[in-house]
Formats: structure tokens, C-alpha cells, sequence
């Protein structure tokens, strides 16, 4: 067997990082956050269940500074599971698969979901939803 300085099976040492191999990453990481996001939503409702005393108590936690910046990046993270989700559909459908298309649609799903996440945000901050 020959002796030679390179790894046996590719890895990410070896990858160039690219913004189609973030989107993928990407994609599945706010799968789980969408999930593991999804727990809030129902402690949120257990709290509405329990009454008004538990539900303001809710309120209080997921009003707080860490609760904000969780609310504010479960709600990125269903945007850019949107978007990005989209985008995979159009290529189910057999577009897209040209590499400029490609790394043009998957800045596409990082910007709209950064725009719609701060369209939203700034309804909700302005119509005082926060408070």
C-alpha cells in the first residue's frame, strides 16, 4: 500500500466551505431548533391551560432578555426553514441546478428569511406584542 500524506476519506478539512454546503447545514439545524422550539409553544399553552396566575408567569420568562433572543431565533429559524424549503421544492421540480442558481437561491433563502424575520419582529416590537 503506498505511503501518502492525504486522508484516506474526505472530510471537512479537506471541503472548501460554500454557501450551498451552509445551506444544508443550515437546513437541518433549524429542523431541530424548529423542534426542540416547538416544546415553548406548548409550555405556552400548558401555562394559558393553567390559568391566568401560570400564564403570566410564562409571560414573564419568555418576556425576559433570554426568552426574547430564543423567540427571536425560533422565528429566524422557521423563516429560513421556509425559504429553504421552497427553494428545495423548485429543485424537486428539476430547476435550479445550475451552480450560479444554486448558490443564487440559497443567498436568496438567507436574506428573505432575515427580511421577513424582521418584518415580523418589527410588527410585533411596534404593535407592543413584546410587552
Amino acid at each position: 500500500m503506498a505511503d501518502t500524506k492525504r486522508p484516506l476519506s474526505p472530510h471537512l478539512q479537506v471541503y472548501k466551505w460554500q454557501v450551498q454546503m451552509m445551506s444544508s447545514i443550515i437546513h437541518r439545524a433549524t429542523g431541530i431548533a424548529l423542534a426542540v422550539g416547538s416544546l415553548l409553544v406548548v409550555a405556552g399553552l400548558l401555562h394559558l391551560a393553567a390559568g391566568e396566575d401560570s400564564f403570566n408567569h410564562f409571560k414573564g420568562v419568555i418576556g425576559s432578555p433570554i426568552g426574547m433572543v430564543l423567540l427571536f431565533g425560533w422565528s429566524w429559524s422557521l423563516f429560513y426553514h421556509l425559504c429553504n424549503g421552497i427553494r428545495h421544492l423548485v429543485q424537486d421540480a428539476g430547476l435550479g441546478y445550475e451552480i450560479p442558481q444554486f448558490v443564487r437561491s440559497s443567498w436568496l433563502s438567507v436574506i428573505g428569511s432575515v427580511v421577513l424575520t424582521v418584518l415580523v419582529w418589527a410588527y410585533v416590537l411596534s404593535a407592543g406584542g413584546a410587552a
